[in-house]
């Protein structure tokens, strides 16, 4: 198949995804124990797999299947399917309207097409590698913004954490991109906020976990023109750490406030 013709594979998928599970977010109710809401979210997860993965393999059937979208680390050779069943499956569940269903191909350890999909607003972001992103059809760019003092910036919690270590650095970022941005949102689905990133609705994100969910988001706001690169400087890579996607014009500065806090 063509990348064109696998696309419109994609594209197909999550949209029939999506509205099985905007029928399903109709019978929730709120959970009221960890186990109810762990529950809930395995069996969204499984539903949407089960329209997801008998389309992508039918289209590629020797591709691998990431079973995982918060693994980390190399990729193997070839042609791999990552999925993010349901981005923001909390949200989903509490009824909360910020949540998406992601597919990315990754092709010999680069991602190649991405389809991110909201199914409540109707809006499908793709990207096919070299040939830019789009909003329903629509080329996006990123922000053009210069000052920090006027950037909405955002992180999130690709995996969630006890670790005191870990929330101290969050809360340390957070605390220093206040003083600098115009204002700083901490939430989930990270995927979401990537991708209104590449549309200018935000215009900068970092993040300490690099998993795969976040591989088709980032592809679609680099073909927006966005910068990603690892906290360090280096440029992106999938097997690589923690990561800032901003806007060109911000991207220095913002390196530089998290540096600082790191």
């Amino acid at each position: 198949m063509s990348e064109q013709e696998l696309l419109a594979v994609i594209t197909g998928a999550v949209r029939r995804a999506g509205g099985v599970m905007q029928e399903r977010a109709k019978a929730f109710t709120l959970p009221t124990t960890s186990e109810d809401l762990i529950n809930v979210v395995k069996a969204n997860d499984a539903a949407v797999t089960e329209i997801l993965r008998p389309a992508l393999m039918q289209a590629l059937p020797d591709a691998s299947w990431e079973a995982d979208e918060h693994a980390k680390g190399p990729v193997p050779a070839g042609d791999l399917w990552v999925t993010d069943p349901v981005g923001g499956n909390v949200n989903a569940v509490h009824g909360i309207p910020e949540w998406n269903i992601g597919v990315t191909l990754v092709r010999d350890g680069r991602p190649l097409i991405a389809v991110v999909y909201i199914p409540l607003t109707d809006e499908l972001f793709t990207a096919v590698a070299g040939e830019g992103a789009r909003l329903n059809g629509t080329p996006l760019q990123v922000s053009a913004k210069t000052e920090l003092s006027a950037a909405l910036a955002g992180t999130g919690q690709a995996l969630p954490s006890q670790e005191p270590a870990a929330a101290q650095r969050a809360g340390q970022s957070i605390a220093a991109m206040m003083r600098s941005a115009l204002l700083v949102r901490a939430a989930v689905p990270v995927t979401q906020q990537l991708v209104q990133l590449a549309a200018g609705r935000l215009d900068l994100h970092w993040q300490f976990d690099n998993v795969r969910s976040h591989i088709g988001p980032l592809l679609i706001f680099r073909e927006s023109g966005g910068r990603v690169t690892h906290l360090d400087g280096r440029d992106w890579e999938i097997a690589g750490e923690g990561y800032l996607a901003a806007a060109p014009g911000l991207h220095a500065a913002a390196l530089n406030v998290l540096r600082k806090a790191a």
